[in-house]
């Protein structure tokens, strides 16, 4: 009998972007209003299809990190998160999305792409909370990259990425309290700062004023992986799964 020849499925392929800052003392992730149905209206994350068959997954990544910021993708921490798949995430087709964490310190105000008709920086916890519904299964990916990014501060030295340099300890300190939600011993934070090898090095500047004594400078360190870790601590955890209960 003759064999009935096999043909694949159609299936599209996007980008979704979780980029995340820290504004006026919060974790703030990019989301854009959908200009076009399916969910008109809706938050979503940036993102969008590739531009053809040749481009690569991470040059569209970096592609529409570039039309949504309008930054200089060498400065920004880019990083493939998930694969996200389900057969009925888009009412248009069978579309799989492989969604990347981009974080960046001090973004400006967004300006919104062609497909979208406004941009913005929304507190994570908004989103966490439900508090705002967004388009497609991307609760579930902001969700997913706001962890990544809170376990990654513990094992790397993501945490930098969300500094300008020069830096002071006190601003690294923030850096982990606002993205952890809890607040940290000072003298603790320091010591687990300084005996972590490489993490971060003294700036040939020196220091700079603050309210107290003057504060020494850092830069990143050659480390990209801290030893000993800074855990997370259990009251933080905690919080955090009441958060995207």
């Amino acid at each position: 009998m003759p064999v009935e020849a096999w043909t694949p499925p159609p299936v599209l392929l996007t980008v979704d972007l979780v980029i995340l800052t820290l504004r006026k003392g919060q974790l703030c992730v990019l989301l854009v209003e959908r200009a076009e149905d399916p969910f008109g209206g809706m938050q979503a994350l940036p993102g969008g299809f590739l531009n053809n068959d040749r481009e690569e997954i991470l040059d569209a990544a970096r592609r529409e990190l570039q039309e949504e910021t309008a930054l200089d993708i060498d400065r920004v921490h880019l990083e493939q998160l998930a694969i996200y798949g389900a057969v009925d995430r888009d009412p248009r087709d069978r579309v799989v999305s492989v969604a990347h964490l981009a974080i960046v310190p001090d973004l400006p105000e967004p300006v919104a792409g062609t497909d979208a008709k406004a941009a913005a920086w929304v507190p994570v916890e908004e989103v966490l909370t439900g508090e705002i519904d967004l388009a497609f299964d991307h609760h579930r990916i902001v969700t997913d990259g706001v962890e990544r990014a809170r376990s990654r501060l513990e094992f790397t030295a993501l945490a930098t990425a969300f500094c300008t340099e020069p830096f002071t300890i006190a601003e690294l300190q923030h850096v982990y309290e606002t993205v952890w939600g809890t607040e940290l011993d000072t003298r603790n934070f320091y010591r687990k700062v300084r005996a972590a090898t490489g993490f971060v090095v003294p700036d040939d500047a020196g220091s700079k004023s603050t309210r107290g004594r003057p504060a020494q400078l850092y830069r990143v360190g050659p480390s990209s992986t801290l030893a000993p870790p800074l855990t997370r601590p259990p009251s933080s955890e905690k919080s955090m799964r009441e958060g995207s209960s």
